[in-house]
C-alpha cells in the first residue's frame, strides 16, 4: 500500500513502513497527527490514562521506530513508548486510522515561509486528510501554533468541504501546545490547557476531552483568543529577552554589572520577572511565533507590529555581539581571532536537550568561520553538528580540548558541565550565560 502526501506534511509517495498490515478497524478515542515533540507527548499522556490512541505521521522511519518501541523525541523515553504500545498505541502512515477516532488532534509543524510569513502547508495537508475521513460526531482540534483566525478561516472551510458543519455535525477547536522541552516540572498534565471552540458546544467537547488527562483546562472566549494567547506568551518572552540583551550591551559601556542588577531587581516580590541575557534566541517558538503575529498585523491592518520588529533586530544581532566580544578578549590576550582555535560549548538552543532548531550557536559558528577562526564544539547531547552544510569537528576529551584551544565560549550551560572546572582549565573562557563569576572569566 502507498499513501500520497503533499508538501510539507509530506511531499512524496512513501511505503507505509511498519504499519503495513496493521489492524485499521475498531474505535479509538484519539488520533494524533504529527508525532513530534508536541504530538508524541500528547499521545503518551492520553494513553497513560487508558484512552485508546493511534498516531499518524508522514515519516515511515518514525512510524517504524515507534511501533518497535523506540522514541525519537527527547522528552519521551523508549520505556514510555513501550508502555504506550502495551496500552494499544499504534503509529500509522495511512490516514484511514483517522476515521476510527472520536477525536483528532493536529500537531504538525508551522515553520516560516521564505518571505517570513507563516507556512501553513502542513496544516492544510493534515486538515485535508481529516476532511477525507471526517464523520459526524468527531472532535477536531488544531494545536499547531499559528496566527489568529487560522482555525476559522483555513481549517474550518477545508473540513466543511466534507458536507459536515462545524458546531452542528462535528466539533472544532484550537488548543495551543505548551510543551517545555527538557522540563521535568512542567509536564503536559500539570500545565494548564487553553481551549477555544468555534461554538460554545465545540468548546464544551474540547474541554471535556482534555480534562481526561490534563489537570486544569482553561476555556478561551473563542478560537482567535486561544490562538492569540499562544502568540502573546512567546512574544512577551521575545520582547523581554531583547530588553535584557540590549541592557547587557549598554551596561558594559556604562560599567554596570547587568547580572547583579538583574539579581537585585529579581528580589522584588511583585511587578517584575527576571529575564537574562543570552547569545540569541532559539528553539521552535520564540524566534518563530512572533512572526505570525507580525504577519497578521501587517496583512490585516496594513502596518508593522513595531515591538516585535525591534525585538527581532536586537536578538538577531546578539551572535555578532558575542563574536565581537570574543575577538576583543583574544586581542587583549595578544592573540588575533584569525587563526585562533575556538571551542564552542553547548550548541543546542536550550539546556539539557538535543534540539538544534534555530540555535544561536549556528550564527556564532558561521561568524567565527567568516573571520577565519578554527572552530570545534562539544555538547553532551549532540554527536554531530554542521553549519551551512560543513561539519564542525567534535572534541572527545573535553579537558584536553579546554587546554588546547585559545578560547572557549560557553553557549549553553548544560547540567553535565562542571562549571568551576571549566573556569580552572580553559585558557580563556567567555561565559554567555552568566553562570561563572570568577576572576579571569569573561561574562556576557
Amino acid at each position: 500500500m502507498q499513501v500520497e502526501w503533499t508538501h510539507p506534511f509530506g511531499d512524496r509517495t512513501e511505503p507505509l513502513g511498519d504499519d503495513e498490515g496493521q489492524d485499521l478497524t475498531g474505535e479509538v478515542e484519539l488520533a494524533v497527527i504529527g508525532l513530534g515533540y508536541v504530538g508524541l507527548p500528547l499521545a503518551r499522556e492520553a494513553a497513560s490514562v487508558g484512552l485508546r490512541v493511534v498516531g499518524l505521521d508522514r515519516d515511515p522511519r518514525v512510524v517504524a521506530g515507534l511501533n518497535s518501541g523506540r522514541s525519537h523525541v527527547d522528552d519521551v523515553s523508549d520505556d514510555d513508548v513501550r508502555r504506550m504500545r502495551a496500552a494499544g498505541f499504534t503509529a500509522f502512515t495511512d490516514d484511514a486510522c483517522l476515521a476510527r477516532a472520536q477525536a483528532v488532534v493536529i500537531c504538525v509543524p508551522t515553520p516560516l515561509s521564505e518571505d517570513g510569513g507563516p507556512d501553513l502547508g502542513a496544516v492544510v495537508s493534515a486538515t485535508r486528510s481529516v476532511a477525507g475521513r471526517l464523520r459526524s460526531g468527531q472532535l477536531v482540534v488544531l494545536e499547531s501554533t499559528t496566527y489568529p483566525g487560522t482555525t476559522e478561516e483555513v481549517v474550518r472551510p477545508l473540513l466543511e468541504e466534507s458536507g459536515l458543519r462545524a458546531g452542528e455535525d462535528f466539533a472544532l477547536a484550537f488548543s495551543p501546545e505548551r510543551i517545555d522541552p527538557g522540563s521535568t516540572g512542567h509536564g503536559l498534565r500539570e500545565t494548564p490547557k487553553v481551549v477555544g471552540g468555534c461554538t460554545p458546544s465545540c468548546a464544551v467537547r474540547a474541554v471535556t476531552f482534555y480534562g481526561k488527562f490534563v489537570n486544569t483546562v482553561v476555556q478561551a472566549k473563542g478560537t482567535r483568543e486561544a490562538e492569540m494567547a499562544k502568540l502573546l506568551e512567546n512574544t512577551y518572552r521575545h520582547v523581554n529577552i531583547a530588553l535584557v540583551n540590549e541592557l547587557a550591551i549598554i551596561s558594559r559601556e556604562l560599567q554596570v554589572d547587568v547580572w547583579d542588577a538583574i539579581r537585585c531587581a529579581g528580589t522584588k516580590p511583585f511587578g517584575f520577572q527576571a529575564f537574562r541575557p543570552s547569545p540569541g534566541v532559539g528553539g521552535h517558538c520564540i524566534p518563530i511565533d512572533p512572526n505570525y503575529l507580525s504577519y497578521k498585523v501587517r496583512s490585516s491592518l496594513g502596518y508593522e507590529f513595531r515591538f516585535v520588529g525591534l525585538a527581532q533586530e536586537i536578538n538577531r544581532r546578539m551572535p555578532e555581539y558575542v563574536v565581537r566580544r570574543a575577538q576583543d578578549l583574544l586581542n587583549t590576550a595578544g592573540c588575533p581571532l584569525h587563526g585562533s582555535r575556538v571551542l564552542l560549548l553547548g550548541v543546542t538552543y536550550k539546556p539539557d536537550v538535543a534540539d538544534l532548531r534555530e540555535t544561536p550557536a549556528e550564527p556564532v559558528a558561521r561568524l567565527l568561520r567568516e573571520r577565519e577562526a578554527e572552530i570545534a564544539f562539544h555538547d553532551p547531547h549532540v554527536s554531530q553538528w554542521s553549519v551551512e552544510g560543513v561539519a564542525v569537528p567534535r572534541v572527545g576529551d573535553l579537558t584536553a580540548a579546554l587546554r588546547e584551544h585559545d578560547l572557549t565560549i560557553l553557549l549553553q550551560d548544560h547540567s553535565a558541565y562542571d562549571l568551576p572546572a571549566l573556569a580552572d582549565t580553559a585558557r580563556l573562557l567567555f561565559d554567555t550565560r552568566g553562570r561563572i563569576f570568577k576572576p579571569g572569566v569573561e561574562v556576557l
